[in-house]
């Protein structure tokens, strides 16, 4: 992977020397104001990665955090998603019904460029979050500055979202995102965000990274054309992973098991010691 990070930045150049900002976690209902979008995918038995909201249904993250390395799907049943999760308590929470990446999407490491451009995956929620609780963010190609801002999870900072308000674009090419921010295991799928407007929209997704220079440089796609892909994809009812896990529901007369059903938690917890997802 070090050799990929080599091969851009030397291509690049143009923000070196620009100082970026430090990492704020957000552990407050305050703090995560304008940040609700952004959760921590939970993988039963295989550890987490970040992704984000993007419709009330529907959570965009990275593609190898759906897909095993030797291609098979990771059920969709062991994914929940957590909505501003901090310290075992999030804004809103829902169990995932389907997954869906690019066909061609394979999980490789180290990933050549046609694999982090298709480096996506939706996860469509069992019941929709209301947009009364959380509004999502939209996806848009980037801009031509080179600030951009990433909140995200991590090793070491995996019970509470980080936010780092400023760090630079070192390249675009061919579809591609270079960028040096603070990113590191767990932060795959993380929303890199142009805040030049009213409020922040998503202009690409953390898929890999490496160390360059005694820093830190991650690679992302731009998103409009693959996850319109996706969207249509999922209309079509076509799935990557279907949820196989059924959650009883409990007949409240009887006290009897009911007909299988899925739900949404406003406020929910949890006590998950997540393992670690290598970007």
């Amino acid at each position: 992977m070090r050799a990929l990070v080599a091969c851009l930045v030397l291509l690049a150049g143009a923000a070196a020397g620009q100082e970026n900002s430090g990492l704020d976690e957000l552990t407050t209902r305050e703090d995560l104001r304008g940040w609700e979008p952004v959760g921590r995918v939970d993988i039963e038995g295989g550890g987490f990665c970040t992704g984000a909201l993007i419709a009330a249904d529907l959570v965009l993250t990275a593609g190898h955090c759906v897909v095993e390395r030797d291609g098979a799907p990771i059920d969709a049943g062991r994914m929940t998603f957590r909505a501003g999760f901090s310290y075992g308590t999030s804004i809103a929470e829902s169990a995932v019904e389907r997954t869906i990446v690019d066909a061609e999407y394979r999980n490789v490491d180290p990933a050549p460029f046609d694999v982090i451009q298709r480096d996506v995956a939706l996860l469509q929620l069992a019941e929709p979050i209301p947009s009364a609780v959380i509004s999502p963010f939209v996806v848009a190609s980037p801009g031509n500055g080179d600030e951009v801002s990433v909140v995200s999870y991590a090793a070491g900072r995996e019970e509470a979202l980080s936010w780092q308000r400023v760090c630079q674009v070192l390249q675009r090419q061919d579809g591609l995102l270079a960028v040096d921010c603070d990113v590191t295991f767990g932060s795959s799928g993380a929303p890199v965000l142009d805040r030049s407007g009213y409020r922040p929209r998503i202009v690409s997704i953390i898929s890999a990274g490496g160390e360059y220079e005694g820093g830190t440089v991650a690679f992302g796609m731009e998103l409009p054309a693959i996850v319109e892909k996706l969207k249509a994809a999922l209309r079509r009812g076509e799935a990557t992973s279907i949820a196989t896990a059924e959650v009883e529901a409990e007949d409240p007369g009887s006290g009897m098991p009911g007909a299988p059903g899925k739900r949404i938690v406003i406020g929910g917890s949890n006590g998950s010691g997540a393992k670690f997802v290598k970007p």
